[in-house]
């Protein structure tokens, strides 16, 4: 009866140890299936092609696929992707590849998957050289002759959507010029056909998507800390209007019950792939900033973005 007893619990103690063991092996095997990077817009901008980078080397560093997942939201911004992201399993196999607009203002919104915030930053890696852009032909050269002219004249504003921080920055200045843009529309695409076609008379766009016709428009001024090296004389909105004073960047974002290994694994090629010579290359080709800024800085970055458009927001209001 007592060797019976004996096996018994022999046999009880190695189950508990194979269940306790159980989950850390499955932790420990992250990752073991396709990882999706999601990208919440069209493809070919900055956010896209560093986000298939990291997505290669990911793919190269651990051997399972992994892809970025473009999922444009039909002039709605960022917000569809992102719910996208915050509605998947907090497993580290659908990661947000999101601008400043997701946390700052995704959960202000009125969207319930984004209010409360479910993500939390791995990190930050560009800041966009975003430009406010007129047509070659247009009869002002800086904001203040926009602003002159903009008394008298209709002037049509093209954005990639109402709340987002650079169309709330670009609204914000025109308020402190005294002056406000006559109509406004989204786009999902800011380029040099959107100018050339009449739609608008100027947008707010990244560098990148203008860089082909650099020569035939007019750079107003960037949205940013720092002016842009490709258009260095054309000031900040923040030297003009030093209250806001906001970059446009864009960071790797999980669920906040990611497991911290799986993060740690992410992060680890993300932070090496933005110090690679092709990520730097990229950089000094379109003026962005890339770099890796970690996960407490990043939430620190947000907190103090937070405060700077409740200052915007009440300008506007």
């Amino acid at each position: 009866m007592k060797m019976k007893n004996l096996t018994k619990a022999i046999l009880a103690s190695g189950t508990a140890l194979v269940m306790l063991a159980a989950p850390i092996a499955a932790v420990a095997d992250y990752p073991e299936k396709p990882v999706s990077f999601v990208v919440p817009w069209p493809p070919g901008d900055l956010e896209d092609v560093l986000t298939r980078m990291i997505a290669d080397d990911f793919q190269a560093k651990y051997g399972v696929p992994a892809a970025v997942v473009n999922k444009p939201g039909g002039g709605g911004g960022p917000f569809p992707g992102a719910v996208e992201v915050a509605n998947a399993p907090a497993d580290g196999y659908t990661i947000g590849s999101f601008l400043i607009a997701v946390p700052v203002v995704g959960p202000n919104i009125g969207i319930p998957e984004l209010n409360p915030d479910p993500f939390e930053p791995l990190g930050t890696f560009l800041t966009y050289p975003f430009v406010i852009v007129a047509g070659k032909d247009a009869p002002y050269d800086d904001m203040a002759g926009l602003a002159a002219y903009a008394q008298e004249n209709d002037v049509l504003l093209g954005h990639f959507g109402a709340p987002l921080v650079p169309t709330q920055v670009t609204k914000a200045l025109a308020a402190k010029m005294d002056f406000s843009y006559a109509s406004d529309a989204a786009f999902d695409a800011l380029d040099c056909n959107t100018l050339a076609s009449g739609d608008v008379d100027v947008i707010n766009t990244t560098l990148q998507l203008v860089l082909p016709c650099l020569d035939e428009v007019k750079v107003l001024a960037s949205i940013g800390e720092e002016r842009i090296s490709l258009t260095s004389d054309s000031p900040t909105v923040a030297e003009l209007e030093p209250d806001l004073n906001v970059s446009l960047w864009n960071g790797l974002f999980v669920h906040k019950d990611t497991p911290a290994d799986v993060r740690e694994k992410i992060i680890a090629v993300a932070a090496e792939t933005m110090k690679s010579e092709r990520a730097q290359a990229l950089a000094a080709e379109t003026g962005a900033l890339v770099y890796w800024q970690d996960a407490e800085a990043s939430k620190a970055r947000i907190s103090q973005d937070i405060k700077t458009m409740g200052v915007i927001d009440g300008l506007l209001k």
